[in-house]
């Protein structure tokens, strides 16, 4: 294998630290690709692999990605709205997952339309930025780095924008959302919209993406393997029909089969459950760590 130089090297952005952080390793690391051990290490190079690993802020993540100082990184899709930068989320990564909402005072709000007027409080103000316009709503945006909650007590806005897990932070301070969300944020792969690369930075490219995508379909899906009675093959495989289509291989005992197939993994028990009704014996159900589809 010719090890190629670091000049051709994929340059990778990745969270430095958070929660983005910790599931990207993971993520990279199920994916066969080295990971630092240090926290304070800024970069990393996978030269086997054909990539380098720069750890940054993720806010900064897009604009890194934009102005082609890095091929592709992984951000949150707040991050990459917020910062305007002209980056292409290539696809959503499934984890990180977070909802926008606007808040004020429980009860005296209750949709986009009592925005006119107002002053929004935010961390994200491209987003919300982005929104009003698109709405044709005219407020004004102040950007707060943090602790947007205690604006409007302090007086310095009438409404907040931001993230809402549970809610209880907004409760504690007597505000409730209002509106549908802004934003169905979550971890997602970006790159550059010219995808202008040299031939071995492509390459690590599709190989990488092509490794990213074999983790996460193997996290989604599990292996189940059964024995069935030829006779009853038809209905089993129309009620687990695989990502393509069954593995059928013919068992010693006469009239039988083995039949091996991925089945998602959100519903695995149920389906175990109606393949025996069917008359499947022997079911099993098996990790996949990942896979090439």
């Amino acid at each position: 294998m010719t090890i190629p130089s670091t000049t051709d090297l994929l340059r990778v952005a990745v969270p430095n630290k958070g929660a983005l952080s910790v599931a990207s390793a993971e993520i990279l690391s199920e994916a066969g690709y080295k990971q630092r051990s240090d926290s304070k290490k800024l970069t990393l190079v996978d030269a086997e692999n054909g990539v380098e690993f720069f750890y940054l802020r993720p806010r900064d993540i897009a604009l890194y990605v934009a102005d082609g100082t890095l091929d592709i990184g992984i951000t949150g899709r707040d991050l990459l709205r917020d910062s305007g930068a002209n980056a292409a989320e290539l696809r959503p990564l499934g984890f990180g997952r977070s909802r926008f909402f606007f808040a004020g005072p429980a009860g005296r709000y209750s949709g986009p339309e009592d925005l006119h007027g107002l002053r929004i409080a935010t961390s994200y103000a491209g987003v919300v930025q982005a929104y009003l316009d698109e709405n044709g709503i005219d407020a004004t945006v102040t950007r707060l780095d943090g602790a947007v909650e205690t604006s409007i007590q302090l007086g310095v806005a009438d409404v907040i924008a931001d993230v809402v897990e549970t809610g209880s932070t907004l409760r504690q301070a007597g505000l409730a959302t209002f509106g549908a969300s802004l934003l169905e944020s979550e971890a997602v792969l970006i790159g550059r919209p010219d995808d202008e690369r040299t031939a071995e930075q492509a390459g690590a490219l599709r190989v990488f993406r092509r490794r990213v995508e074999g983790v996460l379909v193997a996290r989604s899906y599990v292996m189940m393997d059964y024995d069935i009675a030829e006779t009853d093959v038809a209905a089993a495989t129309a009620a687990a029909p695989g990502i393509e289509s069954p593995t059928i291989s013919p068992l010693q005992r006469e009239g039988w089969v083995a039949v091996r197939v991925m089945v998602p993994r959100a519903n695995a028990q149920r389906l175990m459950d109606e393949l025996y009704d069917l008359g499947a014996r022997g079911i099993l159900m098996t990790e996949i760590h990942a896979c090439r589809l």
